[in-house]
């Protein structure tokens, strides 16, 4: 588990009667009509969302991966993107955790200005709580990869991921290595390289694409345990050859953040490392409408969302929460939250237990609008509790199966949301046990 990138965040993966202001398109008053209903997951309808290059299918970039002696296991653990385009701009959202790591407080300064040519990653040490030394190592890396690309290391962003406290002599050795291995392996079909270098506990490498007409929104992500809003241990790069200014992509990106991984609650657990980088190369030279763009962007957020959710440390379920008919889009998200931070829920679907008095009790502990004997839980399609009382019985629900929908319908109000979590599991308890050694 790499306890420098995790955070808060989810696909935007709407509800059965959710529209994408967060509204729940029927009425309270129709409640009854959920029973058996499932609310829908694919938050990617209507977008052709690929693997493909990753972070090299849109025009102007290129990327590579390479091995720089970083992990034990010897496997690639640098990372390098590259804008080549016409035009730089960037645009970034970071972990909201007031203990922040070297590498986040370099590039928010970075970003600052809207510029960037850049994004140079390491996995195997966060570079986190390692004093003056490691900020220096952050800078002497930004400035041996602007040097190498004949930019300025003020256009150069920096992010890390693994064990926090990790960033000594021998870790800069290795990071300055890969610097030059990564620069004389760059090449436009290098995305997939690049995905997999900045692997940590992850057991498969989560890259995603969407092309439209004329211009593509590409992008990769680390990510499997310190999974919880404010950025899920995460880090993210996407690109895009549609020309647009960095205003425009910092609208887009934080408007695609809020309902993706900002939704992603694996295991409550919020990083001090999680950063996701948005460049435009311009290469293409489409500027798409602001809707088009919003509705790529957000499509391959939600997908590459779902694979972090997917590769959770040690998950054998994941579990979709979706809130609907509340008050505010904030109290289903608050909702939705507080059962997938709640351990006796999250155990009770690791044993196929479709306990629902533990959706109930985790909802109490809010302070969302919602009257407890007016509420319906619905788990793998079955109403198991109709106006706060039993309604179906529990074993005609089938927990078998990895995918695990849990509705609920809070009766009051049009908005709603959806929460990505995972189950609590014997697997998840061992390798967050053993992660530092």
């Amino acid at each position: 588990m790499t306890d420098a990138s995790k955070q808060d965040q989810t696909e935007p993966t709407l509800s059965p009667r959710t529209r994408p202001d967060g509204r729940s398109a029927g009425s309270a008053s129709d409640r009854n009509r959920h029973e058996g209903a499932q609310a829908d997951t694919d938050a990617t309808a209507g977008q052709a969302v690929t693997a493909g290059q990753g972070v090299t299918a849109a025009a102007g970039f290129r990327a590579a991966g390479a091995t720089a002696g970083l992990k034990a296991s010897g496997t690639p653990d640098v990372a390098l993107v590259v804008n080549d385009g016409p035009e730089a701009a960037v645009a970034a959202v970071f972990t909201s955790n007031r203990a922040q790591a070297h590498p986040v407080i370099w590039s928010r300064q970075v970003v600052g200005d809207g510029i960037a040519r850049a994004v140079f990653l390491n996995s195997g040490g966060a570079n986190c709580f390692t004093g003056a030394f490691g900020f220096q190592t952050t800078h002497m890396t930004a400035e041996a990869v602007a040097e190498s690309l004949g930019i300025g290391a003020g256009d150069v962003v920096v992010c890390s991921t693994g064990l926090i406290g990790v960033g000594d002599q021998t870790f800069r050795d290795h990071v300055l290595h890969g610097v030059a291995l990564t620069k004389d392996a760059l090449s436009e079909t290098g995305g997939p390289d690049a995905a997999t270098a900045i692997m940590t506990t992850d057991t498969k490498a989560k890259q995603s694409e969407v092309t439209e007409d004329g211009w593509t929104v590409g992008g990769m992500a680390k990510g499997a345990g310190m999974l919880a809003p404010g950025l899920a241990t995460m880090l993210v790069v996407i690109t895009t050859d549609a020309l647009l200014g960095s205003d425009e992509l910092d609208q887009a990106l934080r408007a695609a953040t809020r309902v993706t991984f900002d939704r992603v609650d694996s295991d409550g657990c919020m990083s001090t490392n999680d950063t996701v980088v948005l460049m435009s190369s311009g290469a293409s030279g489409v500027t798409p409408e602001v809707g088009d763009f919003q509705e790529a962007l957000t499509a391959v957020c939600a997908d590459l969302a779902r694979q972090l959710q997917q590769d959770a440390e040690g998950a054998s379920h994941d579990i979709a929460i979706h809130v609907v008919n509340a008050a505010s889009e904030d109290d289903a998200v608050t909702v939705g939250r507080s059962v997938a931070r709640n351990n006796l829920f999250k155990a009770a679907v690791f044993g196929n237990d479709p306990n629902w008095g533990r959706v109930l009790a985790a909802i109490g502990t809010t302070d969302a609008e919602f009257d407890p004997y007016a509420v319906d839980v619905s788990m793998n399609g079955i109403r198991v509790c109709h106006a706060g009382a039993p309604d179906r019985p529990s074993d005609e629900v089938d927990l078998t199966p990895r995918d695990t929908d849990v509705l609920i319908d809070l009766g009051v109000g049009p908005y709603a949301a959806t929460i990505l979590t995972n189950d609590l599991t014997h697997d998840y308890v061992h390798e967050n046990s053993a992660y530092s050694s």
